[in-house]
């Protein structure tokens, strides 16, 4: 049986924890201190632990508090879940699936598939979570997220199932005063003395590798002055004379100023979005949205080439 008071006060303790003083907590929560106070003080009882240190300061979690506090951040996640899924089921809706997507793919990859999810399951609500890719399959294993966009290819871990999207060619971003931004093109290893802004590793790590280990083939390490988290950061390095930077060649398509953007001579290619989520859930609603996208016969293509029909 659900026990509802536990979770009010449950929900009262993540409320001090985030403001750290029973003051505001109780301001943010539209009741007085004292109430609240007392409140918090059956919750330790019931739980046989002191949560909080209280001083003239303030309010700070004791090690019990901190240990209790992600899962209790959990489970407030959840129970506004159900509630958002109550809500649209009164209004006629389906169901809710919960997208992770890196920034690129927010641009190039989200647009069209909430398109085509809307078209096939009108009453769909698609919530889109911004990520970073190292946080994706965490995510995904944590059931924060139902499907993920990123740069993703490879052995993704047990129950993980993955379609790579878009493969790309590598272009380089150059400062446009830059000895080479007047050839046709660059090759990698004219760029061994260059100094790279590139994505930090722990935000894309298959990214960096790959991108290294490309630089490696060609005799050399990058030297790395700039980590970011996004191809427009990069490029907003670069057009402040920062570095250079290796990118997507289909951002050829914008016009940036100061920056001149050239094809590498050895034509690399690599995954810039795939396409991830658990294959060990009951989801029967997202079952039914990746059937429709019909991509078991397709491959990773061009981005220029429509990925949803």
């Amino acid at each position: 049986m659900i026990n509802f008071r536990l979770i009010r006060h449950l929900w009262l303790f993540l409320t001090v924890a985030e403001e750290q003083h029973f003051g505001r907590a109780a301001k943010k929560l539209g009741m007085s201190q004292p109430p609240l106070t007392e409140q918090i003080k059956v919750l330790e009882h019931s739980l046989n632990l002191q949560l909080f240190e209280r001083s003239r300061r303030g309010t700070k979690l004791t090690p019990a508090g901190r240990a209790i506090l992600p899962a209790v951040k959990k489970l407030a996640d959840q129970l506004e879940n159900l509630e958002i899924a109550v809500r649209e089921a009164a209004q006629g809706q389906i169901g809710t699936i919960t997208v992770g997507a890196i920034s690129a793919s927010i641009i190039e990859v989200l647009p069209k598939f909430i398109e085509h999810a809307k078209l096939h399951f009108p009453n769909l609500t698609i919530h889109v979570k911004e990520i970073d890719t190292v946080e994706a399959i965490p995510a995904l294993e944590n059931g924060d997220i139902d499907l993920a966009f990123a740069r993703l290819e490879g052995d993704l871990g047990n129950h993980i199932a993955s379609r790579p999207l878009i493969r790309e060619h590598l272009a380089v971003a150059l400062p446009e005063k830059h000895p080479l931004a007047a050839h046709q093109e660059v090759s990698l290893s004219q760029l061994s003395q260059e100094q790279f802004i590139m994505f930090a590793r722990k935000i894309s790590p298959l990214s960096y590798d790959i991108l290294t280990g490309m630089c490696r083939k060609q005799g050399f390490f990058p030297k790395v002055i700039h980590e970011v988290r996004s191809v427009a950061s990069q490029i907003a390095f670069v057009g402040c004379g920062q570095g250079i930077a290796l990118v997507p060649y289909s951002i050829t398509r914008f016009s940036y100023p100061n920056v001149v953007i050239l094809p590498l001579a050895e034509h690399l290619e690599f995954i810039t979005t795939a396409m991830a989520w658990r294959s060990d859930r009951d989801n029967h609603l997202l079952e039914s949205l990746l059937e429709s996208l019909d991509l078991d016969h397709k491959q990773a293509v061009d981005p220029e080439i429509p990925l949803f029909n």
